[in-house]
Order: structure tokens, then sequence, then C-alpha cells
């Protein structure tokens, strides 16, 4: 596994209240939820760089408002034409 340093203003994470493991963890999450949105990577993926198993990943998806899905609206109604 790689290990990355970040530098962050200690201001940031007392505005977030969390320890600087808490807010690892969670910079994690977001980015590997935001790169599945953009259709980056793979639920699996993504569940790999948050750290997290695939079912929680799925979780985090929706308290952050971010479907599972990734065929837009547009797709769907390509494969219902064909189906």
């Amino acid at each position: 596994m790689v290990e990355l340093t970040l530098k962050m203003p200690e201001g940031a994470l007392a505005s977030l209240r969390k320890t600087p493991d808490e807010f690892g963890r969670e910079l994690r999450l977001v980015a590997a939820i935001k790169w599945y949105e953009l259709r980056v990577v793979s639920q699996g993926r993504a569940a790999e760089i948050a750290g997290v198993s695939r079912s929680e990943f799925l979780e985090a998806l929706g308290r952050h408002g971010v479907t599972p899905f990734q065929a837009d609206l547009q797709e769907l109604d390509e494969e219902s034409r064909r189906g």
C-alpha cells in the first residue's frame, strides 16, 4: 500500500471536528465517492480506495446522495428500447 502525507491547516480539522485519522478516512471516502460518481472508478475499486467493504460503500453513497447506478437517463432509455 502507498502511504501519502498531506499538509492541512489545523483550522480545517478543527472546523470539521475531526481527528487527523478521522479526517484521513473521510477524505478517502469522499474522494472515492466523487471518483465513482464521475465514472473514473468502479464500485469495487472505489470501496477499496475508501478502505471499506462494498456494502459499506453503497451505504455511504446513499448518505452522500449519490446513486449507486452509473447509467444516465439516455442510456436507460436506449437500453429499454433494445429490450
